[in-house]
């Protein structure tokens, strides 16, 4: 709990930024929150597919410490975050060039792709900023600095807030830019973190008398290490993705009610990592310095809280459900309609994800990525079918995540079986 806690604080930082937006620009309209969907599900999918800059470093990291290695966890560390930051540049450009074909793909209405182009292009000076951070973040919690991501999450989210109220609807008789505004507010908030964060991380390697400079084969190093997250990553994206475009060809009402679900969804599997980062860090600790017992305890112990936490998650989420439409979409009865079933489905899948993402945890801390690379895009046979079914049938948006819970279904099914066998349990730096 102690590696636990912390870390919940620390991860639910960017869900945190989004569903205030979510909240700020519901406000301005169904289009504006349809546009806000279609941008948000990109953004996300651009930067979550680069996640094993955080749970790469984390797992890398953790076992080298463990095994007594301060100055190559450092090391290892500072080669990430210069990954990071050159993936980023690459993926920021690439995003700003394609905002609009992505846009109107994933739109369901002229007004809400002009609005989603609008929303990405800016979003895009903020990509290296959301790569670097999550790399400086992986590292400190692989040496077991759980403090400064939480200080740095909360001061950056505070900042959110004000700039985006600021930014959206004006201040004083300034008038608001909208939707821009919306995303220039969490670009400069997002900027603020990463660097307080890199800075943290380079008076580390400092300290433990890491190199600094660009190491061509370290960074390559670390970039072929991330191959099976990034793999495993894209299984999950692609789920997501498909749900988008999915819902946008259901209509507008659907599109927005996505947004609502979506955001609502990612704070609650960021919140339910937190056991999971734990894991990472506690596993790859116990495999560094040699004790497979001590991992084994670690992951009955962890994914019993896994289940305890997803039962909670799926109590809170379902008391929303009431109140959902009334605070993310204002004065729409069509959006609100669609959304609560919805969302009590969603609610009621919390339950078996709790246990899934701690047995991620345990997988990614054990450096165990290939399995789960194959894993993902197997928990993806069983959903895309039932997905474009229900896109083709014109279905109620209520089963489009009944389909996610099947999805989510067949993850528990590869991962539980996985950490029943020994495969995983490899010791050594």
């Amino acid at each position: 709990m102690a590696v636990a806690v912390p870390a919940f604080f620390a991860l639910v930082s960017e869900p945190l930024m989004l569903l205030a937006d979510t909240a700020i620009v519901g406000h301005l309209g169904r289009s504006s929150l349809g546009g806000l969907s279609a941008a948000s599900v990109v953004l996300s999918t651009v930067v979550g597919l680069c996640v094993f800059l955080a749970y790469g470093s984390t797992a890398t990291v953790a076992r080298r410490r463990g095994a007594g290695d301060t100055a190559g966890a450092y090391s290892y560390a500072v080669s990430g975050i210069w990954l990071a930051g050159g993936l980023g540049v690459v993926l920021g450009g690439a995003l700003a060039a394609s905002a609009g074909p992505l846009a109107q793909a994933l739109s369901s209405s002229s007004a809400v792709a002009d609005r989603a182009e609008r929303y990405l292009v800016v979003s895009s000076l903020a990509v290296p900023a959301l790569l670097v951070a999550l790399a400086a973040t992986g590292a400190l919690r692989g040496v077991m600095d759980l403090r400064t991501p939480v200080v740095v999450t909360v001061v950056a989210n505070l900042l959110n807030v004000v700039l985006n109220l600021a930014l959206v609807h004006g201040v004083a008789d300034r008038p608001g830019w909208g939707i821009t505004g919306s995303a220039v507010g969490t670009v400069l908030a997002q900027w603020f973190g990463a660097l307080w964060l890199t800075a943290v991380v380079v008076r580390g390697a400092r300290r433990s008398g890491a190199p600094l400079r660009v190491r061509a084969g370290a960074v390559l190093r670390a970039g072929l290490d991330g191959v099976p997250l990034f793999v495993r990553t894209l299984a999950l994206r692609a789920g997501l993705v498909l749900g988008t475009a999915v819902a946008a060809g259901l209509g507008d009402a659907p599109l927005a009610a996505q947004q609502v679900v979506t955001a609502l969804v990612t704070f609650f599997a960021f919140a339910l990592d937190a056991i999971a980062i734990a894991a990472q860090t506690l596993v790859g600790h116990a495999l560094g310095a040699g004790d497979r017992t001590l991992a084994r305890d670690l992951t009955r112990r962890m994914v019993g809280w896994g289940l305890g936490c997803g039962a909670v998650a799926a109590v809170v989420m379902a008391g929303l459900v009431p109140f959902a439409g009334s605070v993310f979409a204002p004065g729409d009865g069509a959006v609100a309609d669609v959304l609560a079933p919805a969302l009590l489905v969603a609610a009621l899948v919390q339950v078996p994800a709790g246990v899934v993402y701690v047995l991620d945890g345990i997988l990614i801390g054990a450096g165990d990525a290939v399995y789960l690379a194959w894993a993902g895009l197997l928990a993806l046979v069983p959903y895309v079918p039932l997905a474009l079914l229900v896109g083709h049938l014109g279905a109620s948006f209520t089963w489009l995540w009944v389909a996610y819970g099947g999805y989510i279904a067949a993850r528990l099914v590869t991962l539980w079986l996985r950490q029943r066998s020994d495969a995983w349990l490899v010791t050594g730096s």
